[in-house]
């Protein structure tokens, strides 16, 4: 007997009540703590976190951004020796957990970058034009945005490659007979067919960068779940803040999840109506 396809939600009639349920159960919540005094302390405090959040998602996304989209097309190259650059850099940085790299970066990076920046500048320091840095002059924030930037890139590389490649070869063959150089054929044929590819997966990463942006708390950096976690050890109200917490992640998430999936629809209804 063989497989019959089963059909999508669309297909079925499905309404979304999921969305129904938790806008439902984010109200609840959302008069809970407008209404209960504890609850509002803690929302108080764990709020403070949120810009640092929300700071520290979007610099370091769109820098990894830019660091992958860069790797890709070293990796794309006519170049033997950028190619195996680009894919010695995703495969030793894909096999690193964020967690050990923020820890990584934070306390050996930042020395060594330290040490060689003084190196550099040491003839002028000797000068006295200028003053060497020390370790603390890199803040614990920027060095967790720069831990986060290295290790998405590596994964946003690999998204950048995948679409270039799904522009078929024909049409680039065809660019080039018309004349164009290679970047005409890139910003005119080929970003604007794989950016279709490209912006599913790469919003799924921006997501899950608003999680991992937890991990820089280990750092001490005041982000939501620093701030729960300073309130919770000196109040011992850990069932009441991390309720907080997981509530504000979820409006973080699931909100832009929303969003960026109502993009994504856009982008597929004006794909369709170009063709």
């Amino acid at each position: 007997m063989g497989f019959q396809t089963l059909p999508s939600s669309d297909d079925k009639g499905d309404r979304p009540w999921w969305l129904a349920a938790l806008v439902l159960i984010g109200l609840v919540l959302a008069a809970v703590i407008a209404f209960n005094d504890l609850y509002a302390q803690v929302f108080t405090v764990v709020g403070k976190g949120v810009f640092v959040t929300i700071f520290v998602t979007l610099v370091a996304f769109f820098l990894a951004t830019l660091l992958g989209l860069g790797i890709a097309l070293l990796g794309l190259s006519n170049s033997l020796v950028l190619r195996q650059t680009a894919r010695f850099y995703v495969e030793v940085i894909r096999g690193i957990p964020i967690l050990v790299l923020l820890f990584y970066i934070a306390f050996v990076g930042a020395p060594a970058f330290v040490a060689l920046y003084n190196l550099a500048i040491s003839p002028l320091v000797s000068l006295g034009w200028l003053e060497p840095m020390v370790v603390r002059d890199l803040s614990l924030m920027w060095r967790a945005i720069i831990a986060l930037m290295i290790g998405y890139s590596s994964f946003i590389a690999e998204i950048f490659r995948a679409g270039f490649q799904s522009v078929e070869k024909g049409q680039i063959e065809a660019a080039m007979s018309l004349g164009l150089n290679r970047y005409q054929r890139f910003r005119l044929i080929v970003f604007p067919q794989a950016i279709r590819v490209i912006f599913p997966p790469l919003s799924n990463d921006f997501v899950a960068m608003v999680k991992d942006s937890s991990l820089v708390s280990v750092l001490g950096v005041a982000d939501v779940t620093q701030m729960a976690k300073v309130y919770a050890a000196g109040s011992f109200r850990f069932f009441e803040t991390y309720s907080i917490v997981t509530y504000v992640y979820l409006v973080l998430t699931i909100g832009l999840s929303l969003v960026l999936r109502r993009l994504e629809m856009r982008m597929r209804e004006h794909g369709s109506g170009r063709r």
